[in-house]
């Protein structure tokens, strides 16, 4: 029977209003959460914090933990006549205080709504207790419990970052957060709050026909409870990193250590940091710290971008290797302490001459590795100097220079090295040679890295060859670091010539070879550290003092960078304060013979 298109309509019209009806009757009568939905204005939620992830070191030490501590929130909408001089008094805040309040929550009533806000952070639990025992005066008014960092140890202030409530910025990045939340704002805090969050629950409250709140809905059926957050292992030693922090007091700059074998960040101090005390209630202290000239909040060892200055020798020596333009036992002068070459000079301190790789690696001499960069960028199988440039700068890309490493840590930057288009711009297409870029050969001119490059540089050295990504946080249960954490990064240059290099950097801090050694003030008896001296040259001041290291020789398990800032030669502080970080790490203690340097590190100060 064919169906006219009048009861068509009528057929689809029947259909849709027995869709709705059946709808509706499971919304109504099956499904009682759209009714809690629509009951919100006779309910209220109160919410409840989890307590955020712990911190641990890499033995088990707590550096961030939690504390409970007591906030005051309000409901503006539900608040009723009250005496403010009494109120005030109850929470130790001024009438002035309670007065700007709440003229703010009445000018901005529509957009609060029925929301909470907080109203006086932080108090004590004499407080807490007082407020409660006469809460019913104070409609609108309760207390609210939550967790607070605290720090066991005085570690890592800059690595570890600060949490703080969200602002409109970070509620419109993170639209799951609502006004009163915290949120990681700087460090592993903020690299890691995903994990260290955790999930808010909430209390379902009724209220009465007077708006005053009564008993639990539903003896709590539809509470939910607050999940705590995840905890967190990092690779850091804290009773290393106290103690690099000792060292570097009154110093600008920073000191990284690394497990060669791992990857494993070991210590990471940026000094002048912050105190671990500035962090637990950083609102108080922020204004003050911001603008403190020396930035403590700066963390240097990842966003601070240097000359690497001589210990960038051994990348060009290991790249002249590679390149078949330099053999171990070629040897080079140094004409009375200069470099000389079309009308550029370029200093060098007083040594024997001629000297041979290793020499001039023990005594870091200018002259030499000027020969060997000029001989990679005159390679005759290069069809000019701007394709033997880029081969050059591939060599050290692999380095992990000119690029972030990939570390966990949030704000790596990723420092400069000059690609050849550069200086065709600057000096015109085919119109630079050598000469233009001798500075280039020491570690100097356009080169920018991070401490943590240079760190790995070190831990390149000590394992001939390779490094892990450097990183701070180990795998763990619920947390789980990328695999690509665990794989080796192979530099460009085989490892057959890293002997060589390091046997060099072994000369240097021990003595034995012909030409002087500028790392003796590192050696100590036993732990066979091999090391790389460094003097950056600094437009802005005095030079920079630069040393890397790895001890023991072989099977190392430390790799050390020390960089500090307008503090002269590389021998005299950057040198001492590495090794005196090796020794502690691997024997536990500083030898007596050792402490008269200890004490002239800890003792002298130089940042004026």
């Amino acid at each position: 029977m064919k169906i006219d298109r009048k009861n068509k309509l009528l057929i689809g019209l029947g259909l849709t209003v027995v869709i709705l009806v059946v709808r509706l009757l499971f919304i109504q009568i099956f499904d009682d959460k759209y009714k809690r939905s629509a009951e919100n204005n006779s309910m209220v939620f109160n919410d409840v914090f989890p307590p955020r992830g712990i911190i641990y070191d890499r033995y088990g030490n707590v550096l961030v933990g939690n504390k409970i501590c007591y906030d005051v929130m309000v409901r503006p909408r539900d608040v009723r006549e009250f005496d403010t001089l009494a109120l005030a008094g109850l929470l130790g805040v001024s009438e002035d205080f309670i007065r700007e309040r709440m003229t703010y929550y009445r000018t901005y009533r529509t957009s609060i709504g029925f929301q909470e806000r907080t109203f006086v952070k932080r108090v004590s639990a004499d407080v807490c207790a007082r407020f409660s025992e006469q809460e019913y005066k104070y409609p609108g008014f309760r207390m609210q419990m939550r967790s607070v960092r605290e720090y066991p140890f005085n570690a890592g202030g800059n690595l570890l970052g600060y949490i703080s409530e969200v602002n409109a910025d970070d509620i419109s990045r993170h639209p799951e957060y609502k006004s009163g939340d915290y949120i990681g704002k700087t460090g592993l805090e903020a690299a890691r709050e995903e994990e260290l969050r955790g999930q808010k629950g909430y209390h379902i409250f009724l209220r009465d026909s007077r708006n005053r709140v009564q008993d639990s809905y539903m003896e709590g059926k539809y509470d939910v409870d607050a999940v705590p957050g995840h905890n967190i292992v990092t690779t850091i030693d804290a009773p290393l990193q106290q103690y690099g922090q000792k060292l570097m007091e009154g110093k600008k700059g920073s000191l990284i250590a690394i497990e060669p074998s791992t990857g494993e960040i070991l210590t990471m101090v940026s000094s002048p940091g912050i105190d671990v005390d500035v962090l637990a209630d950083i609102g108080t202290y922020y204004a003050e710290i911001s603008k403190d000239e020396n930035k403590p909040m700066f963390n240097r060892t990842v966003m601070a971008s240097y000359p690497p200055g001589s210990v960038f020798k051994l990348v060009n020596g290991l790249v002249g290797l590679q390149e078949e333009v330099l053999q171990p036992g070629y040897m080079y002068p140094c004409f009375e302490g200069f470099y000389y070459s079309k009308g550029h000079k370029l200093g060098c301190h007083s040594h024997p001459s001629p000297l041979a790789l290793k020499d001039a690696i023990a005594s870091s001499c200018n002259s030499y590795f000027c020969y060997v960069f000029r001989n990679i960028l005159e390679n005759e199988k290069y069809g000019n100097i701007q394709e033997a440039f880029d081969v050059w700068r591939d060599y050290v890309l692999s380095f992990g220079f000119g690029h972030k490493l990939g570390s966990d840590f949030p704000s790596e930057l990723g420092g400069n090295i000059p690609e050849s288009g550069y200086y065709d711009r600057i000096y015109g297409k085919g119109s630079w040679r050598f000469p233009t870029i001798v500075s280039l050969s020491i570690g100097q001119g356009e080169i920018g890295v991070t401490p943590l490059q240079i760190a790995n540089l070190a831990a390149i050295m000590a394992n001939r060859g390779y490094y892990y990504i450097p990183h701070l946080v180990k795998d763990s249960e619920g947390v789980t670091i990328d695999e690509k954490y665990h794989q080796k990064q192979y530099t460009k240059v085989d490892t057959c010539h890293f002997a060589t290099a390091v046997e060099g950097m072994y000369m240097a801090v021990n003595g034995g070879g012909s030409a002087g050694s500028t790392a003796l003030r590192a050696a100590v008896p036993g732990l066979d550290i091999c090391g790389k001296t460094g003097t950056a040259q600094n437009p802005h001041g005095k030079d920079n003092s630069v040393f890397i290291c790895f001890a023991p020789k072989d099977n190392p398990r430390i790799a050390v960078a020390a960089y500090i800032e307008n503090a002269g030669f590389g021998a005299t502080w950057a040198c001492p304060i590495a090794s005196l970080l090796v020794e502690k790490y691997l024997t536990g203690s500083i030898r007596e013979v050792r402490k008269p340097v200890e004490d002239r590190i800890m003792e002298t100060r130089l940042i004026q």
